[in-house]
């Protein structure tokens, strides 16, 4: 069977004016697809067989090539915006005609020369088109344990969830929303601690090393606003609402406690009831 979007090894039937035209040897032999004059090698004949990525040309036909495209079906890849539409965005993948990524399947405004991560499918109409709503498509059997630093590409936001990242470009993570404390767009690259790896082989990011090591920098933070300010104090402390914790210095507010108790073990603090004093 002659498939969609995929590299496959088929066996020439007959020749043409355009060509030769291709089957799959272990199909019927009239499901045949053509492989255009310009891209038949010299030496190819009757009976041969030859690897071939098959799309459809601009009439919607099924069409073989030799060219090897930056994605097949299935995959998920970084590809070059090239064209922005009304329709949607077109982009390069390696082959001469552009692949459309509807509108629909968008999840941020594009611009031209912007590289975005996609994963290639086959629509309603039997098209192959891109989508950067790639969770169904990512991995979840990667080698990544427990405490292993990651780099992905951030690929969905949700309020519900968290962050939705792709690491490697190809296993599916998660920064939860109580991990979140700045904000991010798709396609933000990310480095960040595994800190869980599902049974379904999910992962669970953080952008924050553990704990105890974490705490010295966190300190370091506070401390340094405290000398930046004016009076040499800030308007918050171990009561402040978790929230306006989060807005200020992008810490939780366990994060924060931890930081302003080793400041005040250090003597460089003081707590009052309107706030932190150096």
């Amino acid at each position: 069977m002659i498939k969609l979007g995929k590299t496959q090894t088929l066996q020439v039937a007959r020749r043409s004016d355009f060509g030769v035209y291709l089957y799959d040897p272990s199909a019927s032999r009239e499901d045949q697809v053509l492989l255009p004059k310009g891209q038949v090698p010299s030496d190819l004949e009757i009976g041969d067989s030859i690897s071939v990525f098959i799309y459809k040309d601009s009439e919607d036909r099924f069409i073989a090539t030799t060219a090897t495209p930056d994605i097949e079906l299935g995959q998920v890849r970084l590809l070059t915006v090239a064209e922005t539409t009304p329709i949607g965005a077109f982009l390069q993948w390696g082959l001469t005609k552009d692949l459309l990524l509807p509108f629909k399947e968008q999840t941020k405004s594009l611009t031209v020369g912007e590289q975005i991560l996609v994963a290639l499918y086959v629509d309603k109409s039997n098209r192959l088109c891109a989508t950067m709503k790639i969770y169904d498509y990512l991995e979840t059997n990667s080698s990544y344990q427990k405490d292993d630093t990651v780099t992905g590409t951030v690929y969905e936001l949700s309020d519900n969830f968290g962050v939705f990242v792709a690491i490697d470009n190809k296993y599916s993570a998660l920064i939860p929303k109580q991990q979140v404390f700045k904000k991010f767009v798709p396609g933000d690259i990310i480095t960040g601690r595994v800190t869980n790896v599902r049974e379904d082989g999910k992962l669970t990011l953080s952008l924050r090393e553990k704990s105890f090591l974490q705490m010295d920098d966190d300190a370091s933070l506070i401390y340094d606003k405290l000398l930046a300010s004016k009076k040499g104090m800030l308007p918050f402390h171990d009561k402040t609402d978790a929230e306006i914790i989060k807005r200020e210095f992008q810490l939780s507010k366990n994060a924060f406690k931890r930081a302003i108790g080793r400041l005040m073990k250090e003597g460089k603090i003081r707590i009052e009831k309107d706030g932190i004093y150096l």
